[in-house]
């Protein structure tokens, strides 16, 4: 069988770009359904950092009464991808390529996760993509407890790709 490469197009959903231009992009993503549905409340602190919170509710208890896992990662997953797609523009790609959470303790009550990334990392990759035409990046961050500790540890890898 002949392997041939497929293009996906690649652009923000005509939805997402209505939310965001008519509520803005906290919003937007308060009415998001998984997101709505468990109470993740994400916070565009400036162009290189967003703070994303979640309290415990019903919605988003497991069956022992702590946060459920799947509303711990979701809470993560998409806000490196987002920091890098506002910062590099529309001649970059920028897909998820991997992710992995480890759950260090039980979460009660609020918690907490902050994503940055610095100028220099953006300045770092468009002067890499200028002789490479892709490369994945691994970005960390924790979900941070009421009591200041370590709720679990996400590490995601992204594929970036220069498109012109």
């Amino acid at each position: 069988m002949r392997h041939r490469e497929i293009l996906l197009e690649y652009k923000v959903h005509p939805l997402w770009q209505f939310l965001e231009q008519t509520y803005g992009f906290e919003q937007a993503f308060r009415m998001f359904k998984p997101y709505e549905g468990a109470n993740i409340q994400p916070q565009l602190v400036d162009k290189n950092t967003m703070v994303v919170s979640m309290p415990l509710i019903l919605s988003n208890t497991n069956y022992v009464g702590t946060h459920f896992g799947g509303s711990l990662y979701s809470m993560c997953d998409p806000f490196f991808m987002f920091l890098l797609m506002m910062n590099l523009g529309k001649d970059y790609m920028v897909w998820d390529k991997g992710a992995k959470i480890d759950f260090v303790k039980p979460g009660e009550g609020t918690v907490t996760a902050t994503f940055h990334i610095p100028n220099s990392e953006f300045e770092d990759l468009k002067e890499l993509l200028k002789k490479e035409k892709k490369t994945i990046r691994t970005y960390e961050t924790e979900v941070i407890g009421e009591d200041g500790k370590t709720v679990a540890k996400i590490t995601k890898d992204l594929y970036i790709r220069r498109l012109v």
